[in-house]
């Protein structure tokens, strides 16, 4: 882990999502400050939604909120509300790291594997990760906890390029995460996430090559970073 955070309460993003070459939806992560069991938390709250043509022809809003350790990056609480056409779905998961196990207020009480974490408290894991230590083909592995199931994550670091986005050419580290094909992947090289390679290590754009299609998230604002980002001309 880094020393010194990379992120500070007030950060906010905005994604443009394209469902192969439709942009069909808007995404946001903010982060900010909380209580949760009598110490001072970050709370990261994702909002996905459609926009346009797509909202009227299936409607989605979800959001995903993560109550994680400002040190540790380890939640101690993540949120799942789901509004997919006419699909509903909400479940809380309270994470208790020092018996290694969880609570889903849908199924009840499973163990995990050590150090779990959620799918919002890994964007913030891999940003505090000491990168300057990383080598091409080196792997970061972590597991998560979605949908009451444990999913090992492999980020594969696949080195650095400079790629365009809406907020202008930026330098970035890639990665490659080998994920678990099944329900929502084909194969396990589907998903590649590119990181600002400057001090803020912001998400700037992911690829997702999932069973219902391809699917991308690409930065398009941002408000309150830590450090200023490193556009290139």
């Amino acid at each position: 882990m880094a020393t010194e955070q990379n992120y500070k309460a007030g950060e906010e993003f905005t994604y443009i999502m394209r469902y192969g070459f439709i942009v069909g939806g808007e995404a946001k992560i903010t982060l900010s400050t909380k209580r949760f069991r009598g110490r001072e938390v970050y709370h990261a709250k994702a909002i996905a939604k459609t926009t346009g043509v797509t909202d009227k022809l299936f409607k989605v809003y979800d959001v995903f909120e993560s109550y994680f350790d400002a040190k540790t990056c380890l939640p101690y609480k993540s949120v799942r509300d789901v509004s997919e056409g006419g699909y509903k779905f909400h479940n809380e998961v309270f994470f208790y790291h020092a018996d290694s196990s969880v609570y889903s207020k849908r199924s009840g009480v499973h163990k995990v594997p050590g150090n779990i974490i959620d799918v919002i408290s890994t964007l913030y894991y891999i940003r505090t990760y000491n990168h300057s230590t990383l080598k091409h083909g080196d792997t970061i592995k972590i597991y998560t906890y979605f949908d009451d199931s444990v999913f090992p994550f492999n980020f594969l670091y696949n080195g650095r390029e400079t790629i365009d986005t809406r907020v202008g050419k930026v330098r970035a580290m890639r990665f490659d995460p080998i994920v678990e094909p099944g329900r929502i992947f084909e194969s396990k090289d589907d998903m590649t996430l590119w990181l600002s390679d400057d001090k803020n290590l912001i998400p700037l754009l992911v690829r997702f090559d999932m069973l219902v299609g391809s699917v991308k998230c690409e930065i398009s604002d941002y408000k309150n970073l830590k450090y200023p980002l490193k556009i290139e001309k």
